[in-house]
């Protein structure tokens, strides 16, 4: 039951309809006269408003503020508007000045892992929480129980309440200090991280490769641009029709008859300027003529031998006609340094001209695996030894992100030839990866080796699967032990390697698609740490996106990931996901 203040935290759970509201308004009071000072954090589960329809804070706010702050002599309030996702429990307790406070409440949050009172009439006629929640530490009921240790009290007893709540927040005032204190040392330690404290300290020791290239336009998918792209020609280059039609004068648009004085065809034109009363008919793209500023489609008109008519049409001037330039002008930037090319931007760059592209080189990534026991596909399996998965994983992770791959193969468990396999690696590769023999307290042939070759951290991330993460550097170059199991080893590339390697890369801005999608079934995690569940997503047929898991979920299981498309992301606040409650999954498509 952790969380991040450093003051004691306390719930207050129930269904609705039980009055959490009504009594907290009446316990308050009481609270306050003992000399508690209490911050209160109240969840509500739709939508609302904290300032009046009409006042200036509301007009502003409406008017399009994201975040609004009012202030007068007496009290201020921040209102911060959170349409892309609902705010997290921790990030909402980092809003409050512990300092200034002896207890946060919380009213709701019920399935978030943190302390909490179980409010419970019996004529709301719901289910207990407490069996199915080890963070419920009390019972305030209007009926007694005889099959829980926890304590109890009557829900209409305040006094009692009240007693409860203060000798909490006594007994847990020195001991909430001594775990935040903890808790900051364990921070700075290398060896227990959180997902994004691990994250940041990778990105934070890698660099991009320096060495440019020209890259064929034809050979370019998924390569990063190491220059910007910059129009050469105005796009389009010249002003021309947007679809089949007949050009005439935008000055000129009284007449009923105009006489047609040629036909043009896309890559030709007519080189004479417009008269009045003339039309020019004309295909999409095709260059209109000098004085033609506008374009009446074909499906509007009618044509008798050289005179055309336009009917009852409604004609306005300038329509159907694209500007030299309105898409791009010369010399404007087409795509910026740190651009990953796909298809729509190998498209773009041709059209510009370009037969080639500058680019980062290729980044180059060192791949073994270790151990006596691993054993080469396609050899008759030994007794006591498994068949090397992960490196061909780790391959294919590679390539998917255009990295030029050495393979060095299986290393057997010998430090000389670990020792000999790293060096090389590290003198070839930009990046030397490989997998198992990280586990706090292994004893394998890679630890030895790499003691005596480079600067290795040894850390344990709060995340499952992937607790355990090497890296560091050899020779200069980034270094990533990643775990031995083979679902562990993709979640762990996928969280800290591919962020790292598309840095490295020259790729900027990158972040990995994060969206919510609701659960159709119950997910649990330990709080405290990020859980990674393999999932499957799908619209369902309200157009809403919804997510399961693939099943079982051990970190050996490696046809979970084939199964999967995305990963169910639980942050460690989160112990329990209800179905349909709302949960992050990151996409896994063009990933893995």
């Amino acid at each position: 039951m952790k969380h991040s203040l450093p003051i004691p935290l306390l719930g207050f759970a129930a269904y609705s309809g039980t009055g959490k509201t009504t009594l907290l308004e009446a316990l308050l009071p009481k609270l306050t006269e003992a000399g508690l000072r209490i911050g209160m954090l109240k969840h509500a589960h739709h939508n609302f408003d904290v300032d009046k329809e009409g006042k200036d804070s509301y007009r502003l706010r409406k008017a399009g503020a994201s975040q609004m702050l009012i202030a007068s002599r007496n009290r201020y309030a921040l209102m911060t508007e959170t349409p892309e996702a609902e705010s997290e429990f921790d990030y909402l307790l980092g809003r409050f000045d512990c300092d200034k406070l002896d207890v946060v409440l919380v009213e709701g949050c019920k399935n978030i892992a943190f302390p909490k009172i179980e409010l419970h009439r019996e004529a709301i006629a719901k289910p207990w929480l407490y069996p199915n929640d080890d963070n419920i530490i009390a019972i305030a009921s209007d009926s007694q129980l005889s099959d829980t240790l926890l304590p109890q009290m009557d829900i209409n007893d305040l006094d009692a309440i009240a007693h409860f709540v203060i000798e909490y927040v006594k007994s847990n005032a020195q001991s909430t200090k001594t775990k935040s204190e903890a808790a900051c040392c364990d921070t700075l330690s290398p060896a227990f991280l959180s997902v994004e404290q691990g994250q940041e300290k990778i990105l934070s020791l890698v660099h991009p490769v320096e060495e440019i290239e020209a890259c064929p336009v034809e050979s370019a998918y998924g390569r990063v641009l190491a220059k910007d792209v910059i129009s050469p020609v105005n796009v389009p280059q010249y002003t021309n029709s947007a679809m089949d039609g007949y050009a005439i004068r935008g000055d000129d648009l009284d007449r009923n008859c105009y006489q047609v004085v040629a036909e043009v065809l896309a890559g030709h034109a007519y080189d004479k300027p417009l008269q009045v009363g003339e039309a020019v008919k004309i295909m999409t793209g095709a260059p209109t003529p000098v004085n033609a500023d506008t374009v009446v489609m074909r499906e509007q008109a009618s044509q008798q031998g050289d005179n055309v008519t336009f009917g009852e049409a409604k004609i306005k001037i300038g329509q159907n006609v694209r500007q030299a330039g309105e898409d791009l002008a010369i010399g404007s930037e087409v795509f910026s340094q740190g651009k990953r090319i796909s298809s729509p931007e190998m498209g773009m760059i041709a059209s510009l001209g370009y037969a080639d592209c500058q680019v980062f080189r290729a980044l180059k990534v060192a791949v073994f695996s270790t151990g006596d026991e691993v054993q080469a596909p396609g050899t008759k399996q030994k007794s006591n030894s498994i068949y090397d998965s992960n490196r061909y994983t780790l391959i294919g992770l590679l390539e998917s992100l255009g990295c030029e791959i050495l393979d060095f193969g299986i290393i057997e468990d010998n430090e000389d030839l670990m020792i000999k396999a790293l060096e090389d690696a590290s003198a070839q590769a930009d990046v030397v990866l490989t997998s198992g023999g990280v586990s706090v307290g292994d004893a394998d042939y890679i630890k030895l080796a790499l003691d005596k070759l480079g600067q290795i951290d040894f850390w344990r991330i709060n995340m499952r699967p992937g607790r355990p993460l090497a890296f560091g550097q050899i020779s200069g170059k980034p270094f990533f032990g990643l775990p031995g199991n083979p679902v562990a080893v993709m979640v762990s590339f996928i969280n800290f390697v591919e962020p790292a390697l598309r840095k490295m890369q020259g790729e900027q801005n990158w972040q990995p698609l994060k969206v919510n999608a609701v659960a159709t079934e119950n997910l649990r995690s330990r709080q405290g740490r990020t859980e990674f569940s393999r999932g499957v997503y799908q619209l369902d047929s309200n157009g809403q996106l919804t997510v399961r898991t693939t099943g079982k979920q051990g970190s050996g299981i490696l046809r979970s990931m084939s199964e999967a498309n995305c990963l169910i992301e639980i942050s460690p606040a989160v112990d329990t996901v209800k179905v349909g409650e709302s949960v992050t999954i990151i996409p896994l498509q063009g990933r893995i």
